[in-house]
C-alpha cells in the first residue's frame, strides 16, 4: 500500500504544540510525550517538560520509554489472536479446557478478550494495596478462589485477573511463557527494540503529584509477575506509533487483516450512550463520525494512551508520568482527530485497469432488487456492486469466482453471501440471486417474473 505523508502545515504543528502543553499542565506531570502517526510513522510530536527530576540530563522525546501498562493488552490480544489462526484454540474454547487444573466454568476466550466474563477485577488479595501480586505458580489457584462477580454478558467489567488468565493460555500453548511469546511473536519481527518488560535507558522516573502540593513525590516501580501480560510493558512513542501502524496495516505473516478486523468488531457496549464499546482485546471510542481503536494504560507513575483511526490510519499518543495524570484517551484522540480535520491525508488518484474479464461482461451495469437500484462493474479485474447514491468513497461489495456462474463476495455489503448468476437457455444473463434476492434488469415485484 502506498502513501504519501506532506509535512503539516505551521498551524497545525503549532495546535498541537498547545495541545499537548494543555494536557501536560492539567495533569501536572513531571514529563510528557505526544505525537501524531500516519501508517505507523511518527508526524508530529512534542515533548513537555522533564524526564526525571533528579537528572536533567535525561533527554525526553520519541526514544524515551514510559510505563506504558494496560496498553500491553492489545499484544496479548494479538497473540490469543494469533494462536487461534493457528488452530491451537478457538474463541468459544473454555478456560478449564484450555487449563484443566482451573474449576470456573464456562470462561470463554471471548468472554476474557473483551471483558465480558464477570470475573472480578484484579487476583484475589488487595493487590492494589499491597502492591504484592501473585507469581505465575500462585496465579491458577487464586483464579480459582476469585469471585465471577457478575452474569456473563451482562455488561462489560474490565478484568485484569482475565488478561493474566489469557497470558497463561499463551504461554502454555507455546510451551514456554508469554514474555517469550511476546519477543518470538511480536517484538522481533515489527522490530520493537524499544518495547520491554522492564524499563530501559533512556527512560522516565515515576511520580505522583498530590492535589494540595505542586512537589512530585517518586512511586514505587512493580514487579506484575503472573500478571505480567495484563499491564507490565515500558515502551516509546516510536514504538507504539509504530505498533499501531502494524494494527491498521498488518503483516499477513504475523496477523491476518482479516483477523484485525475481526478485533475491531464490538463485542459489548460500554456506556449507554453508545460511545464507547470492546472489541476483542480493543477498546472502541466513537467521536463524531469517526470510530478510534486503541487502549490506555495507567501504574503508579505512569498514564498512557494510543488510539488510531482505520480508515485514515491515524493514531494519537500520549505518555505521561504522574499517577493521577487526566484523560489519556481524550488526549490522544484529539490530536489525532486535529490533524484528520484540518491536514487530512490527499485521496489516492484514480488509476485505469488492465484487466477485463470476459465472463463479467455480461454482469455490468444497472440492475433492480426490490425496487432498489444497484450498479455492477469491473473494477481491478474483480466485479464489484454498489447501491446506486452510494459514497463514491465508500467501499463497493467485491467478489470472487467460486466457480462457473458462482460467486462470493468477499468484503463490503453481504461480505460472505453467494452471488449467482441465472441464465436463459440462449445462455444470456436473466438474473443474478445475491444472498437469495433476486436482482433483474427491469424493477420488479416480488411476485412478477423474469422476463
Amino acid at each position: 500500500m502506498t502513501h504519501s505523508t506532506s509535512p503539516l502545515s505551521h498551524s497545525t504543528t503549532r495546535a498541537l504544540t498547545i495541545k499537548a502543553i494543555e494536557a501536560q499542565r492539567t495533569s501536572r506531570t513531571p514529563a510528557l510525550v505526544a505525537g501524531v502517526g500516519r501508517h505507523g510513522t511518527t508526524i508530529w510530536s512534542h515533548a513537555v517538560g522533564q524526564a526525571d527530576l533528579s537528572d536533567p540530563q535525561v533527554p525526553l522525546g520519541d526514544d524515551t520509554q514510559f510505563l506504558v501498562a494496560s496498553n500491553t493488552k492489545t499484544f496479548t490480544a494479538v497473540m490469543t489472536m494469533q494462536l487461534r489462526d493457528e488452530g491451537k484454540l478457538s474463541l468459544d474454547d473454555t478456560v478449564d479446557a484450555l487449563l484443566p487444573e482451573t474449576t470456573h466454568p464456562n470462561v470463554t476466550v471471548r468472554q476474557l478478550l473483551s471483558h465480558t466474563t464477570g470475573m472480578q477485577r484484579e487476583p484475589v488479595g488487595d493487590v492494589w494495596d499491597t502492591l504484592d501480586f501473585p507469581t505465575r505458580e500462585e496465579l491458577l489457584p487464586g483464579w480459582n478462589e476469585a469471585e465471577r462477580v457478575l452474569r456473563p454478558h451482562y455488561r462489560w467489567h474490565y478484568s485484569n485477573l482475565s488478561y493474566s488468565i489469557l497470558g497463561e493460555i499463551t504461554a502454555r500453548l507455546d510451551g514456554g511463557d508469554w514474555a517469550q511469546s511476546l519477543q518470538r511473536r511480536l517484538l522481533d519481527p515489527l522490530e520493537l527494540r524499544r518495547t520491554t518488560l522492564r524499563l530501559a535507558a533512556p527512560h522516565t522516573a515515576q511520580y505522583y503529584v498530590p492535589p494540595f502540593t505542586d512537589v512530585p513525590i517518586s512511586e514505587p516501580l512493580l514487579d506484575k509477575g503472573g500478571v505480567s501480560s495484563a499491564g507490565s510493558l515500558c515502551s516509546t512513542l516510536a514504538d507504539m506509533v509504530r505498533w499501531h501502524g502494524f494494527l491498521l496495516d498488518p503483516d499477513a505473516s504475523i496477523l491476518s487483516p482479516d483477523t484485525v478486523e475481526e478485533m475491531l468488531q464490538p463485542q459489548i457496549v460500554v456506556d449507554p450512550g453508545w460511545n464507547e464499546a470492546w472489541g476483542l482485546g480493543l477498546e472502541l471510542v466513537r467521536r463524531g463520525d469517526h470510530v478510534w481503536f486503541g487502549h490506555t494504560g495507567g501504574l503508579p507513575g505512569a498514564i498512557t494512551g494510543f488510539f488510531s483511526e482505520p480508515e485514515s490510519g491515524t493514531t494519537g499518543a500520549v505518555l505521561m508520568n504522574n499517577s493521577i495524570a487526566k484523560d489519556p484517551a481524550g488526549t490522544a484522540i484529539s490530536l489525532a482527530d486535529h490533524v484528520l480535520t484540518h491536514e487530512p491525508e490527499l485521496p489516492a488518484p484514480w488509476t485505469p485497469g488492465t484487466v477485463e474479464p470476459e465472463e463479467l461482461k455480461p454482469i455490468v451495469g444497472q440492475w433492480f432488487s426490490e425496487g432498489d437500484q444497484f450498479f455492477f462493474a469491473i473494477q481491478e479485474g474483480k466485479l464489484i456492486a454498489r447501491p446506486a447514491g452510494a459514497d463514491p468513497a465508500a467501499p463497493p461489495s467485491v467478489f470472487e469466482a467460486l466457480g462457473e456462474d458462482a460467486y462470493r463476495t468477499v468484503s463490503g455489503r453481504e461480505r460472505g453471501e453467494r452471488l449467482s448468476i441465472r441464465r436463459r437457455e440462449d445462455g444470456s444473463v436473466r438474473q443474478l440471486n445475491w444472498a437469495t434476492y433476486r436482482f433483474t434488469r427491469e424493477p420488479l415485484g416480488f411476485a412478477e417474473p423474469t422476463p
